[in-house]
């Protein structure tokens, strides 16, 4: 009774747990591995490039002691990598060219429009001042006691730079005085103690910090027979800030250029800013870092360069002449985020794709589980037809022979169930299906066994056996 019930032979298994825990700890590892790379990539240093010039400038002293101190430091976040130009206009254009994430840039200079304040770098004031007269000698320029007198005479100007000689121009025709009638003189701010010695210019402008070395030296410098200076206030500075937001109004301190008589009262003057700047579209997280760094070592570099513990805080309020990076106001404002604040919405999506992973996971390995599923339910209705053929079989053989099938749908249930293709229930189900079927064969054997033509030819066997 083999044709059209023919046995269902099991195919070869391959433990679905086997396969779902590979699938499972592949998995596992690709989001371990996503995180630690996360990690390394949130918490590893970023190197940034920070224009700065000229050559030799304080500016650029200062930036490459940060960049020493930064790059020095253990688990640091920010490293600098100072970009060398010829001037804060030369920075200005680096950093809008994408050629740097930081520049050194002069407020009263065109700001470029990616760039964003994170540090008042130093204020500058503009000293201007007219040496004294040689004695036996009655040069004009002693007479010079206001600005609006310098129609006419030789001005110098300490430094190459055009944005100081615009300066000096804006600061003239803010008193009547026609730029193009005055005779404008220019030396390098590195030769400006020489060239002054040699220049007979009836007055001079220098800008820097209130107490740079350099406008003492060239103050000094103008300054022969023991007489002194005369220095001109700025008197219309509020003037000029109201109409130029990049200026502000400023006096020099009594005493702070040289000596404790010079000058022997304070001056009015204008002030202006060297920002640090960051372009726009650098992380937040980044500038944060960076400048809580700055502001956390400028007073260890004090000693050695006075001008980084001048370094301030930028103008977070929303009508600032240079809008102020969110990275440099989260810092300021006290609202940094931590690794937490940052990272909670990664965190977040990969606990839900873990959690998507155990679904799909949990779903792969019941469709991993189906074919042997249906195989083993063939099997089952394949056992029930067997006994319903044992119960009406004929012959020994087949019972026999059937009872061999059943003993291989055994063992691949045995196996499902141990590779979690099936429930214990269904097992449970199976088992008594299978004691029929044992009954089954076992009570039609027996009924066989007892016909006539199966005993008088189970004798001759019995003989047949004997007599061999």
């Amino acid at each position: 009774m083999t044709d059209g019930s023919a046995s269902i032979s099991p195919k070869p298994l391959r433990s679905a747990k086997r396969r779902l825990m590979f699938v499972l700890i592949a998995g596992a590892l690709a989001i371990i591995g996503a995180t630690i790379a996360g990690y390394y990539f949130a918490v590893r240093p970023v190197t940034l490039r920070i224009a700065v010039g000229p050559a030799s400038s304080d500016d650029l002293k200062v930036v490459q002691a940060l960049a020493q101190a930064f790059n020095n430091q253990q688990h640091t976040q920010v490293k600098l990598r100072p970009v060398q130009t010829d001037g804060a206009t030369a920075s200005a254009q680096t950093l809008a060219d994408g050629k740097a994430d930081l520049a050194i840039i002069r407020g009263d200079l065109e700001v470029p429009k990616n760039a964003q304040a994170v540090a008042v770098l130093r204020k500058n004031v503009v000293v201007m001042w007219v040496p004294p007269a040689a004695k036996g000698k009655g040069r004009k320029a002693a007479k010079i006691t206001k600005i609006a007198q310098l129609g006419g005479r030789k001005i110098g100007v300490v430094g190459r730079t055009p944005a100081n000689v615009n300066l000096l121009k804006l600061i003239l025709q803010q008193y009547g005085v026609d730029p193009m009638k005055v005779e404008i003189v220019q030396f390098p701010a590195n030769e400006a103690v020489e060239a002054i010695k040699n220049l007979k210019a009836d007055a001079y402008l220098a800008v820097g910090p209130a107490n740079s070395k350099l406008t003492i030296d060239a103050i000094t410098a103008s300054t022969k027979d023991g007489g002194e200076p005369t220095f001109l206030p700025i008197d219309a500075s509020e003037a000029i800030a109201q109409n130029h937001p990049a200026y502000e109004a400023a006096e020099i301190p009594a005493g702070s250029l040289g000596s404790a008589d010079r000058p022997d009262d304070e001056v009015k003057t204008i002030s202006f800013s060297h920002h640090i700047v960051a372009r726009k579209g650098l992380s937040d997280a980044t500038v944060a870092a960076f400048t809580r760094q700055l502001f956390a070592i400028r007073q260890s570099l004090k000693n050695d360069f006075p001008l980084a513990a001048k370094i301030e805080t930028p103008d977070t309020d929303k009508d600032a002449t240079i809008p102020v990076h969110p990275g440099a106001a989260a810092f300021v404002d006290g609202e940094e985020k931590t690794f937490l604040d940052r990272y909670s919405d990664y965190i977040w999506w990969s606990l839900m794709a873990f959690s998507a992973m155990g679904s799909a996971g949990a779903w792969f390995a019941g469709y991993l589980k189906q074919d042997e599923r249906n195989t083993n339910t063939s099997q089952r209705e394949r056992l029930l037809e067997m006994l319903k053929a044992a119960r009406q079989s004929d012959s020994t053989d087949e019972l026999d022979q059937l009872q061999a099938e059943a003993d291989d749908i055994l063992r691949h249930t045995l196996d499902c169930f141990e590779h979690g293709a099936i429930e214990e229930g269904t097992l449970t189900a199976f088992n008594i299906a299978l004691e029929q079927f044992h009954n089954a064969v076992a009570d039609r054997k027996a009924l066989l066994l007892s016909m006539p033509q199966n005993l008088q030819r189970t004798a001759s066997q019995f003989r047949a056996a004997g007599t061999a």
